[in-house]
């Protein structure tokens, strides 16, 4: 009996877009499903306590959305955008102004919550182009 656990994917259509709930390691082909939106980029949002990811769609917020429903909390998603051809992460996010937390940018100020979006980011998406 195999221990091997199974991937787990969720597709979701918000605002008509396409949003993709990766728990484990995307494939090409849902890298190239989550860049239709932009051809060189894909939005996400990432939960750092659940270490799961969106990505997709044309606004953070749809991400986000498909998160929330998921069973995320709000205070866990940070937003972000993925370049795969150069395995780069940029913190901005209209989701990411949150006073309450500290956050008053778009940008993720925390140098600790920029390092668990992009390790988090780097574990799913990493590696792939």
């Amino acid at each position: 009996m195999s221990t091997k656990k199974q991937a787990v994917i969720s597709e979701r259509k918000y605002n008509c877009r396409m949003i993709y709930i990766l728990y484990n390691k995307v494939t090409a082909e849902q890298l190239i499903g989550m860049l239709k939106e932009y051809e060189n980029m894909t939005k996400i949002v990432v939960d750092i306590r659940r270490r799961v990811l969106a990505g997709g769609g044309e606004m953070h917020s749809d991400c986000e959305t498909a998160l929330l429903e998921d069973g995320s909390e709000q205070d866990d998603l940070w937003g972000a955008n993925w370049y795969p051809s150069e395995q780069r992460i940029a913190f901005e996010s209209l989701i990411n102004i949150r006073p309450r937390l500290g956050n008053r940018n778009i940008m993720i100020q925390s140098q600790e919550l920029r390092q668990q979006v992009e390790s988090i980011t780097r574990v799913i998406l990493g590696g792939v182009q």
